[in-house]
């Protein structure tokens, strides 16, 4: 068959028959690349040309059944995917080079010991796998090792084998016969996944696809990778600390709002059941400019800790730069603490941390964030047994936060003695239920003169 020649934007995948300085869909420049393609029937992973075509159903006689999940022994895996692995889900995983993703899902196929696992290669020998194993420590007669980067081979191996979860490592050093571009190129990424997907939906067995990222960190190939697989995950942290943050991004079969924490140590990824033992820094002496907040991510109440340093600006323009929180957010907060609280911190630098290394979008940190930051200006320390759970709106006003009681559970139950929220937040709370004091407040200012009475 006779090739062709295709322009594919690296960015999105938009194809186009020439080349163009500028893609019309994600408006990026100079991100058009040739790809060579072969303009023929491709096959899907099994031959499919005996299928009977489907049929249009009425919604009322389509027959659903809740299908059991298949529970792995890892527990923060099983929160992130929702409760536990779908039959016939496909999965992809991103993260930075050397983040942990192999040394993760290694792991997982050899805890699933009831399970044949077939963990596909293209990135490393057998002997590079069989150190990696050895070093973590774990055994299992059902994980099977295979290095190849061609789906057709793989497929052979698949169907003699008939694993019941497959893990790719990864997508982008495997290749289809039926595409002549290299390996990573936007159309091989793109058919890959397909036959992959087509595999699952067909065979309902998971498949795990392990990603590489993009300089700016998302996921590397075209955006429609994204759209194709059924839950993407985000394997994140600092390669110089030792936790890391299993994030979801897209779940079908559940909240996208949950994560995994784990801390690497010599013998692989350690499962952290209470985050707030390292994101809460254990503290000898009382310094200013630190404040405790409750927040939620997903199911899952967390106790964090906000670091503030606010200084002089001798050279010049004040510096604002935070760690792990919005930069947009905080400069509203600071023009919220100018207004409202008379506090002139128009010439001051101004440094935010989230420590722990975790990213926050909840707003119910504002108050700690507000707090943390009077308590550096003014050079005051926030007693260690104080927490806060609350907004803080534009007029200066403390706005109220979804599942308030959760998060007042979770500060009494770290050995928090009081803990400040929205007095709308206060309407139908049984305060006699828990020990913590609870403050319900309605005003920055009255907040920060109740803290610091």
């Amino acid at each position: 068959m006779k090739s062709k020649t295709s322009y594919f934007c690296q960015s999105c995948g938009y194809q186009s028959p020439k080349w163009m300085g500028k893609c019309p869909a994600c408006q990026a420049w100079n991100t058009f690349a040739e790809e060579l393609l072969q303009k023929e029937e491709k096959p899907t992973w099994k031959s499919t040309s005996t299928q009977i075509a489907n049929k249009p159903k009425r919604l009322e006689e389509i027959r659903y059944e809740d299908q059991p999940r298949l529970l792995t022994p890892d527990n923060e895996l099983n929160r992130v995917l929702g409760g536990g692995i779908v039959r016939g889900e496909i999965v992809l995983i991103g993260g930075e080079p050397g983040i942990g993703k192999s040394t993760l899902m290694l792991q997982i196929a050899l805890m699933l010991k009831a399970q044949k696992v077939l963990y596909v290669s293209g990135e490393e020998s057998d002997q590079q796998i069989k150190m990696r194993a050895e070093r973590i420590e774990m055994r299992s007669e059902q994980c099977f090792i295979l290095t190849e980067t061609n789906t057709q081979n793989i497929f052979k191996q698949i169907e003699i084998l008939e694993p019941h979860i497959v893990i790719i490592d990864s997508i982008q050093t495997l290749t289809t016969s039926f595409l002549d571009s290299a390996a990573g190129s936007v159309s091989q990424v793109r058919e890959c996944a397909a036959e992959f997907l087509r595999f699952a939906k067909e065979t309902g067995t998971p498949v795990f696809l392990i990603g590489h990222i993009t300089k700016d960190g998302s996921l590397a190939g075209p955006k429609i990778l994204e759209h194709m697989v059924d839950t993407v995950l985000q394997f994140e942290g600092d390669r110089h600390t030792t936790y890391r943050i299993l994030r979801t991004l897209k779940n079908r079969f559940g909240s996208t709002s949950e994560l995994g924490i784990y801390e690497m140590n010599a013998v692989g990824l350690r499962e952290v059941s209470n985050p707030s033992e390292i994101l809460l820094s254990e503290r000898e002496e009382n310094f200013s400019g630190i404040a405790i907040s409750a927040t939620v991510e997903g199911n899952r109440p967390l106790l964090i800790e906000v670091q503030s340093l606010v200084s002089p600006a001798n050279y010049g323009t004040p510096q604002r730069s935070s760690t792990g929180f919005d930069a947009k957010r905080l400069n509203m907060l600071l023009a919220v603490l100018e207004k409202r609280g008379g506090y002139r911190l128009g010439t001051q630098d101004v440094f935010l941390n989230i420590a722990g290394g975790i990213k926050v979008e909840d707003p119910a940190i504002d108050l700690a964030v507000c707090a943390s930051i009077v308590s550096s200006f003014d050079d005051v320390f926030i007693r260690k047994e104080v927490a806060f759970a609350a907004e803080v709106g534009l007029g200066g006003e403390i706005r109220a936060v979804n599942r308030v009681e959760n998060r007042i559970s979770e500060a009494e139950k770290l050995g928090f003695t009081d803990i400040y929220i929205s007095k709308h937040n206060a309407k139908g709370l049984d305060f006699d239920k828990f020990k913590i004091k609870i403050h319900p407040m309605s005003r920055l200012n009255d907040v920060i003169d109740k803290v610091w009475e």
